[in-house]
């Protein structure tokens, strides 16, 4: 397993170094374009919730970005200094009494677009999984398909 990791101060500015972390590991780790933009709008999100909710924008708290590169998935780990929160106990973003909100549809919207999310250290670290796509099967060699 391959992994790569950031760490950032805790200011809105550095959400553009994580794009060029995203950037950079789609070209080093040929990330597939079918799932580049699910990864750069859920990790971006939950970075930024990072930093705004957890750290509370303090920019002497830091948050720590891992990728762990393995064959068939990519995680993605985000973990801030805050003090955590209760992700058990969220509101419906898409029920009627919150469409209004202005708030509150980021982990959401995360867990919409990663194939698996898991919450850890009571809220302060999230694991976004991505699956890889496979080759069609039809383009996989098999016995039959090898001329004799």
């Amino acid at each position: 397993m391959k992994q790569v990791k950031i760490q950032i101060p805790s200011l809105v500015e550095n959400i553009r170094v994580v794009e060029s972390f995203i950037d950079n590991s789609k070209d080093t780790f040929q990330i597939e374009d079918d799932i580049y933009g699910n990864i750069m709008v859920a990790v971006t999100e939950a970075v930024n919730n990072a930093i705004r909710h957890g750290n509370k924008f303090d920019k002497d708290k830091n948050v720590y970005l891992s990728l762990y590169v393995e064959p068939q998935q990519l995680k993605f780990e985000i973990e801030d200094e805050g003090s955590g929160f209760n992700f058990d106990n969220l509101e419906d973003p898409t029920a009627p009494e919150n469409l209004e909100n202005p708030g509150g549809r980021g982990i959401f919207l995360i867990r919409h677009l990663a194939d698996e999310v898991e919450f850890s250290k009571e809220g302060r670290r999230v694991q976004l999984t991505f699956q890889l796509t496979q080759a069609p099967a039809d383009e996989t060699p098999t016995p039959d398909h090898i001329a004799a």
